[in-house]
């Protein structure tokens, strides 16, 4: 039987398709800890990258943070948070978000570095106050890449939230799991294709949220 095979058996269950183990439930599950994980990430990093790219300094120290927080093994940490703190969805949260902050920050750093000077020096000798430059100006002009750092962080939780599994929560990482225990292909399968799927929908998603807050002009300079 081979990959297409596994997908269609799998799908055409309707086994599936219902209760506390079904594709509707599992991916429910996996949506939530893909938000909470982004939002606190979001909450961490985007605040910092504005303040940091909009006044130019710390530019060196989120390079050390970006590069130790890549270094860390997601499921060593998930193994030591467990081993540390037992099980709960904290386990998981935490490697998520460390796991994310790191494109955010970064990427929303080099967004505002990358404003040109002279829209901004211009804008300051109108008047405007730091707030008013980097909220009225700098902002609109770095959100596409602001975006696309939030969008590669989407991607990366959804991608890895499959290890909430392997501290009994549940999440599209369930199918993986189990199947792989109890030798279930056709369930190993269809998991990593509704995992790979929901990454699409993402990336989606991201696109469109493009689309309707990105000013036509920066989107046409980009």
């Amino acid at each position: 039987m081979n990959i297409l095979n596994f997908i269609n058996a799998f799908f055409s269950d309707s086994a599936h398709w219902q209760g506390y183990d079904g594709i509707p439930t599992r991916l429910g599950e996996h949506v939530q800890y893909t938000l909470e994980a982004l939002a606190i990430a979001a909450a961490i990093g985007l605040p910092v990258g504005l303040a940091t790219g909009h006044y130019g300094r710390g530019g060196n120290a989120l390079a050390f943070i970006a590069v130790a927080g890549r270094a860390l093994p997601t499921f060593g940490l998930l193994v030591l948070m467990t081993l540390s703190l037992g099980f709960g969805l904290i386990n998981v949260m935490i490697p998520l978000v460390v796991l994310a902050v790191p494109p955010i920050l970064v990427t929303t750093y080099e967004a505002m570095r990358s404003v040109d000077p002279a829209p901004v020096d211009a804008a300051r000798g109108m008047g405007m106050h730091d707030v008013e430059v980097l909220f009225r100006v700098e902002l609109p002009v770095a959100l596409p890449l602001i975006l696309g750092g939030l969008r590669s962080a989407a991607i990366q939780i959804v991608s890895t939230a499959t290890i909430a599994a392997y501290v009994s929560l549940g999440g599209l990482g369930r199918y993986i799991v189990d199947g792989l225990y109890q030798r279930n292909y056709e369930k190993v399968v269809g998991g990593a294709a509704l995992v790979a799927l929901m990454a699409l929908a993402t990336l989606a998603l991201f696109w469109g949220v493009t689309r309707l807050t990105v000013s036509r002009g920066v989107l046409r300079s980009n």
